[in-house]
């Protein structure tokens, strides 16, 4: 017989630790700022060709006191000709002039003359552009979570469809402040990378929560008034744990794997996108089998109960 597990019971500490890597998430936010991502935000891109080796760092910290302006070095090589580059991004709403771009050319050629940095190429970045496919990212979220509490609404009716839709959205919406959580500790960016992350995670983390809301379904025909809201969830869970967690632990190890890859090949760009997905992907195992079906008890308990004194 499968273990029963106590997770209704246990439902507070759980809250608790949801609430406290939020409120953490927050905190961090205010204190250390978010990297918002030049696309997002605006600026310029300026590509330097070099010849040898040179540390992005430096170039950043140099390009940074030249302008004034807080900047990203990020190295790279051109799939067209093979030179080796380093790309400096300035996030801005006005982005360089011409002039400043004249002036840091200038003082950077000086500063590495060993490594021969030569202009390559100079692109401002309209932050109109990021800033519509953000908000058309916030759209399709919103609307895939009204699909997901009509659908859940509507399949799941004989167990409090539209509660367990609710839930099922704040579970969804606590998997994503889990995603953002890693951003602003991991200091990654805000860009594509990250709206990417929370658009696969919104699909994973709600077929997770389904199974469990379909076994609660099922033994809820199946026992009847003879079980309690709480038995149910904690047997639900219990027998559909095994399958969400083997699911979930094949896409980390794989998106782990990539991980490693990427922090010792030193490619940012893979990193930022696989280590939140990483945790996306736990915190929306956790938050099917520990969040959702609890906030679905407490819910459902109290409209039982009131329905029970109307009567």
């Amino acid at each position: 017989m499968n273990k029963t597990f106590d997770v209704v019971g246990k439902k507070k500490y759980f809250y608790i630790f949801s609430i406290a890597v939020i409120v953490i998430a927050i905190i961090l936010t205010f204190v250390m700022g978010m990297n918002i991502a030049i696309e997002f935000k605006g600026g310029t891109i300026i590509t330097y060709s070099y010849s040898g080796t040179i540390n992005e760092n430096s170039v950043a910290s140099t390009a940074t006191s030249i302008v004034n302006q807080p900047c990203n070095a990020t190295l790279g090589e051109s799939l067209a000709d093979g030179m080796k580059t380093v790309s400096l991004s300035f996030p801005s709403s006005k982005g360089l002039s011409a002039e400043v771009q004249s002036v840091l050319t200038d003082e950077l050629d000086a500063a590495f003359a060993d490594n021969s940095l030569s202009l390559y190429s100079s692109q401002d970045v309209n932050p109109t552009t990021g800033s519509g496919f953000f908000g058309k990212c916030l759209v399709a979220v919103a609307f895939s979570a009204i699909v997901m509490i009509v659908y859940i609404g509507l399949r799941f009716r004989k167990i409090g469809g539209w509660i367990a839709g609710c839930c099922s959205v704040i579970a969804l919406i606590h998997d994503m402040c889990f995603v953002y959580a890693c951003c602003v500790i991991c200091r990654f960016d805000i860009d594509s990378n990250f709206m990417a992350v929370l658009l696969t995670i919104l699909g994973y983390s709600i077929n997770a929560t389904i199974i469990i809301y379909d076994r609660i379904r099922e033994n809820r025909q199946l026992y009847g008034t003879e079980k309690s809201l709480d038995e149910l969830v904690n047997m639900s869970v219990s027998q559909s744990f095994g399958r969400s967690l083997h699911t979930t632990v094949t896409t980390v190890i794989a998106m782990a794997s990539i991980c490693i890859v990427a922090l010792i090949a030193g490619v940012d760009s893979i990193l930022s996108f696989a280590f939140p997905l990483v945790i996306g992907l736990l915190a929306g195992v956790y938050s099917s089998n520990c969040i959702a079906p609890t906030l679905w008890t407490v819910w459902q308990g109290a409209v039982d109960r009131k329905k029970a004194q109307n009567n």
